[in-house]
């Protein structure tokens, strides 16, 4: 079995930073893909960043230049810096991690509000 644990969520001010960060734990092999989504309430879950085994990463063009994914490959860690947070980003965002199948956290809430 393959545990994500993700941590970092909250409320802060528009302009704000959180980080993110998930922790895979249990039998899990050299992680290939890893990242996150995120989903407001009626609305499909939509993808925010990825970060490959070699470092290569991706971004949804609303995060390019605030958002920052990277991963401890020694930990199973994958993390979100997110800087210059809008209230558009308000939403929970999900973790995942493949490793010979596909792994999602539980969630974790970000409200961006005054």
């Amino acid at each position: 079995q393959v545990q994500l644990v993700e941590s970092g969520g909250g409320l802060v001010q528009p302009g704000g930073s959180l980080r993110l960060s998930c922790a895979a734990s249990g039998t899990i092999f050299s992680p290939d893909a890893m990242g996150w989504h995120r989903q407001t309430p009626g609305n499909q879950r939509e993808l925010v960043a990825t970060i490959t085994s070699r470092g290569s990463t991706n971004y949804r063009d609303s995060v390019k230049g605030r958002f920052t994914i990277s991963r401890d490959n020694a930990k199973n860690t994958v993390y979100l810096q997110m800087n210059s947070l809008k209230p558009e980003d308000t939403a929970v965002y999900y973790c995942y991690v493949v490793s010979r199948a596909l792994y999602w956290g539980q969630g974790t809430q970000v409200t961006v509000s005054s």
